[in-house]
């Protein structure tokens, strides 16, 4: 997942290298001693890691520019991902967010980064109240004893 600016340009440039490595591996013969199946093989991962990049840019596009207004979760361990878009399409920086809850911007990175494990429920609840996200939430209990 995209969560910056900066991760951003990196994965942008890494979809045009797998671009241009998977036209030119499709563009030449096997090598020799290389079964042919293998050659297509080898294609289609670079041509799959390229599908994946576009994805994330994708979706981190349609976050940072406002198409995105909410997501369902499944279950509480789809909450760290919801609190990372929720910044992305408030259009806060990881700083900004920083700044809103009072610590480092380094903070915010490795929360992120470790998608938010070591963080409590009250700092949860602290994150989702700066981005002045909306949580309704619903536990459907189970009958079985």
């Amino acid at each position: 997942m995209i969560t910056n600016e900066r991760q951003y340009r990196i994965t942008k440039a890494e979809l045009e290298r797998f671009e241009r490595d998977a036209t030119t591996h499709s563009t030449r013969e096997p090598s020799t001693g290389v079964d042919p199946l293998i050659h297509a093989a080898m294609g289609n991962a670079l041509t799959s890691q390229a599908d994946e990049l576009r994805a994330q840019l994708h979706r981190y596009e349609q976050l940072r520019d406002g198409h995105v207004t909410g997501r369902d979760l499944d279950s509480l361990r789809d909450l760290p991902t919801a609190l990372i878009e929720a910044r992305i399409a408030a259009r806060l920086t990881q700083r900004a967010l920083a700044e809103r809850l009072g610590v480092a911007e380094q903070q915010i990175q490795r929360w992120e980064a470790t998608a938010y494990t070591s963080v409590g429920l009250d700092r949860l609840q602290d994150v989702a109240d700066a981005l002045g996200t909306q949580i309704h939430e619903t536990i459907i209990y189970s009958n079985a004893a």
